[in-house]
């Protein structure tokens, strides 16, 4: 078995300074400078891409102190279509957090640009406990998953 420590997930973004916002000013993430902006042939020869250029930045996840994983929001310079967001999708699907209410945290991603996906829902999780969870967008159609659970 490899040792290894999670680290960030990277979120590709059309404008990530407006998505990095949402980040920080609705789910509580903070910046982690400095911006990133690279490009050369390292870039091409690490992401498989030539000639691309990307900037970004990562944003410290709340609930996990100073050291914590980060959201890496990125740009390329080039960047095709993207699929309407759904939920099953094969590979990664959404980001979840714990939020202490669901309703109200429905409320300010709406606010912040964000769209549900679905409806809210709340139920029995045998041997597990209560939750409360919605499946919605950030503003770029990032899936997002608002829980709550208690016992």
């Amino acid at each position: 078995m490899i040792n290894a420590k999670y680290v960030h997930t990277n979120i590709v973004a059309k404008d990530w300074r407006r998505l990095a916002r949402f980040y920080e000013e609705v789910l509580g993430c903070t910046p982690l400078p400095p911006e990133r902006h690279y490009a050369g042939d390292w870039v091409s020869d690490v992401t498989g891409l030539p000639d691309i250029a990307v900037e970004g930045m990562h944003l410290r996840l709340p609930g996990h102190g100073q050291h914590g994983p980060t959201l890496e929001i990125f740009h390329y310079s080039r960047q095709p279509p993207r699929e309407s967001p759904a939920t099953n999708l094969p590979g990664f699907t959404h980001i979840a957090f714990h939020v202490d209410d669901v309703h109200q945290a429905r409320e300010e991603v709406l606010r912040g640009g964000g769209a549900d996906l679905g409806k809210l829902h709340s139920m029995d999780v045998p041997g597990a406990g209560h939750i409360t969870l919605i499946y919605m967008t950030d503003p770029e159609g990032n899936i997002l998953e608002l829980q709550h659970w208690r016992t």
